[in-house]
């Protein structure tokens, strides 16, 4: 019973923590996605169309879910990161609450906020793009996962950051680029030879493929063949987590 009074005192917390500043967690990320549609919608649509879908259409679910991943990340290495350089993380570490309950509170309230914001934009684009939901189940079992997947990496990149610049090198270099270059903004039918191969090296390539074919029905891969990647990519973040959580790596020591 104690034990999940922890978890809940500290998934409320996280959640508390990005809810009260909602202006800046929520709606600023919500704003930037609708520049994104209105930029590159109005620069690059022209009638185009891919996979027999307006292209405008076609972005929406590439922001949404950039959005989720972006911010499920942020919520948990933020966290973490503020916690360890202020010293309040000792709050946390004292009382007896297990590693998984740990783990299980920030990566749930990452991927809350993730949910989130990624409904938000979903929300703010339906008065410019007419976007249906084909299977709505796919949408949001790859947004929980994705989430999951963000958030654990995030409680990663907390840990093993000593202050901002390190955590901000990490999203920068490495979440960023992989965000980016996944296929949300075009399909992966439209590169070169080189780089179609390349992507679908890209664990994020699947979040994104897999999401999309949840709002349309199609995609440049089998959504069975997404699914089995993101899980296997959450399963192994997921026990990495969990290890230097139980050893306590630099945050006991």
């Amino acid at each position: 019973m104690f034990e999940l009074n922890g978890f809940r005192a500290l998934l409320y917390k996280e959640l508390l923590r990005f809810w009260r500043v909602a202006f800046q967690t929520v709606a600023a990320p919500v704003l930037t996605a609708l520049l994104y549609l209105l930029i590159f919608s109005h620069v690059l649509e022209a009638d185009r169309q891919v996979h027999g879908v307006p292209y405008a259409a076609f972005l929406v679910p590439g922001l949404v879910m950039m959005s989720v991943l972006q911010n499920a990340f942020a919520n948990s290495s933020s966290s973490l990161i503020q916690s360890k350089v202020t010293g309040s993380i000792v709050f946390v570490l004292l009382p007896p609450i297990s590693h998984g309950a740990f783990f299980w509170a920030f990566v749930m309230a990452a991927a809350i906020r993730g949910l989130v914001v990624g409904l938000g934009v979903w929300l703010v684009t339906l008065p410019f793009v007419s976007s249906g939901l084909a299977a709505p189940g796919w949408v949001l079992l790859f947004a929980l996962l994705g989430g999951g997947i963000m958030g654990s990496l995030g409680v990663i990149a907390g840990i093993w950051a000593d202050k901002f610049d390190q955590l901000a090198a990490f999203q920068n270099f490495l979440v960023m680029p992989l965000t980016m270059l996944s296929g949300v903004f075009y399909s992966i039918h439209t590169l070169p030879r080189f780089w179609q191969v390349a992507s679908h090296y890209n664990p994020v390539f699947y979040m994104i493929d897999g999401f999309r074919y949840g709002f349309f029905g199609v995609s440049d891969v089998d959504p069975g063949q997404s699914l089995i990647v993101i899980l296997v990519c959450f399963t192994g973040l997921a026990l990495l987590t969990l290890s230097l959580l139980k050893r306590g790596w630099k945050l006991r020591t």
